[in-house]
């Protein structure tokens, strides 16, 4: 299931108990061998909170997921963190490769779904272009992973069909600048077209020797969908070495549109469109005025809702009725209504508060 119809299900979902059980993992060995047993101790720990709430007979169905929940994981493929939503009507277990500040159980009336949506915002589809003279290959990615190698009637494109008639001309470089380019030019056609009919929001990262990427660039009819470049040394090594090129360039984008969005949260505190109240934030959030928000990552906060606009704080997560972190709710609000939302690690949205909207009026 994708990530957002997921996060669509489990945000509007409201069952008591509906019990999140969040935790770090890892991907290599020995280190994943602790996966398991802390698993199993957060499932006693989520068991034992049911069972202080519940009877046995009240919650069987729960009772009984839990209980299998380790059997249905491979613990030898997990990334950086796994998140596993239970109630009587669902179970669903999702790894993200972003780690959460600690492990977690919540068990309430609603699902706690702050790290998928912190998952879902740095989840970024894109394109790569392996970039040669002699061969180009196009490849389908989702953040460091490489997907599938896109194979149509176009690509791998194949060596600079561009003639060259006499070998003297070889040695001329400009001729052989403009040879590059015709077959460049043709390349980028062909990537336009993919785009154009596939999906239009996708950029691309180039794999490409500095020359290469210049070329591609000079005759580029839309320059704005590439992304940047990295040096085509690993060229002879699998996908995956390629993928992780290309990830540390979709990563310093998304690490700029995070301080280009605190800056923009800034700059509109003239404009009397920033809120810092947390009860304010939620309201206008509701009201569909909310139009960026950005969230510390360590930032959460209990609440227990008196009315549908108003709550108090609290400080026992675990109290009856208390939600856990009113903060996910405010962002999936955000996000559902058009809006955007940033979770960052970046002390200095600190000097406003540790939750802040900039609203549309």
């Amino acid at each position: 299931m994708k990530l957002k119809k997921l996060l669509q299900k489990l945000a509007n979902e409201t069952n008591y108990p509906s019990v999140t059980i969040s935790l770090n993992t890892h991907r290599t060995h020995p280190e994943n061998l602790q996966d398991e047993i802390v698993l199993k101790n957060l499932v006693k720990e989520a068991e034992e909170r049911l069972l202080a709430k519940f009877t046995e007979r009240e919650i069987q169905n729960i009772l009984n997921k839990l209980s299998t929940i380790t059997t249905k994981i491979d613990f030898n493929h997990l990334h950086e963190s796994l998140h596993i939503f239970i109630s009587k009507d669902r179970e669903e277990i999702v790894k993200t490769m972003w780690p959460i500040q600690e492990n977690l159980v919540y068990v309430d009336e609603k699902f706690a779904i702050k790290p998928l949506i912190l998952a879902y915002n740095r989840t970024t589809n894109y394109l790569i272009l392996l970039l040669t003279q002699d061969k180009t290959r196009l490849y389908r990615a989702t953040n460091n992973l490489v997907t599938e190698e896109v194979e149509n009637h176009v690509f791998p494109f194949g060596e600079n069909p561009h003639f060259t008639p006499r070998d003297i001309e070889r040695s001329d470089a400009e001729y052989m600048d403009d040879i590059a380019r015709e077959h460049f030019r043709d390349i980028d056609k062909a990537l336009v077209d993919f785009i154009r009919e596939n999906d239009e929001k996708l950029n691309v990262v180039v794999i490409a020797d500095r020359n290469n990427y210049d070329r591609l660039l000079q005759v580029a009819t839309k320059p704005s969908i590439y992304l940047g470049y990295d040096d085509v040394s690993h060229l002879e090594k699998a996908p995956h070495h390629i993928s992780e090129q290309a990830w540390n360039i979709v990563k310093e984008k998304q690490s700029n549109r995070r301080k280009e969005a605190i800056s923009e949260i800034k700059e509109a505190i003239s404009e009397a469109k920033v809120i810092t109240d947390l009860q304010e934030i939620y309201q206008a959030t509701i009201d569909g005025r909310a139009d960026l928000l950005m969230v510390h990552e360590d930032f959460k906060q209990p609440v227990k809702m008196i009315d549908n606009r108003t709550f108090t704080y609290e400080n026992d997560a675990k109290e009856q009725g208390v939600i856990d972190d009113i903060t996910s709710i405010i962002a999936w609000e955000v996000i559902e209504k058009g809006g955007r939302t940033y979770f960052t690690s970046n002390d200095s949205i600190k000097e406003l508060g540790d939750i802040v909207l900039k609203t549309r009026y």
